[in-house]
């Protein structure tokens, strides 16, 4: 269990950096493909590290998430059906993985900055339901002592 708060607390830093150096390159005047790249980099890495939490999550509860070409997808699947997420955040998390799919077998220089703007402008309030959704889920496990976690 500690190891698993470790971790947890290691994500939910590194996600806060994140989203900290992404509002730094968002504040820059000029928007060059620099700037772009650096934006989409920083959104794959928030995303990436919610997908780091929900498998941690799902590893901890001794959910397997099979190894399949649409495991990310999968991933979100789980964490609704296990009661870790709500269907409205998943349905706004499946947008993030669009874009991180995207952004992984794209160039740099294909970003389109309008939809950039998009993902980055929601991305806080996305983290904020992220969080506030993660921590009732632990509440409530919490509650039921067969299956405690931190």
């Amino acid at each position: 269990m500690d190891n698993l708060s470790r971790q947890l607390i290691a994500e939910k830093e590194n996600v806060e950096k994140a989203i900290s150096n992404l509002e730094t390159a968002l504040s820059r005047d000029e928007k060059t493909v620099i700037e772009l790249a650096a934006t989409g980099t920083f959104l794959h890495n928030i995303y990436s590290g919610i997908e780091n939490i929900l498998k941690q999550i799902l590893k901890y509860k001794g959910v397997t998430v099979p190894k399949s070409d649409t495991w990310h997808k999968e991933l979100l699947n789980f964490s609704v059906s296990q009661g870790i997420l709500s269907e409205p955040l998943a349905d706004s998390l499946y947008e993030y993985l669009t874009f991180r799919h995207f952004f992984v077998h794209a160039y740099g220089f294909m970003l389109e900055e309008d939809q950039l703007k998009d993902l980055a402008n929601n991305i806080s309030d996305i983290w904020s339901r992220f969080l506030t959704e993660t921590e009732s889920f632990f509440n409530r496990m919490s509650r039921n002592p067969e299956d405690p976690l931190p």
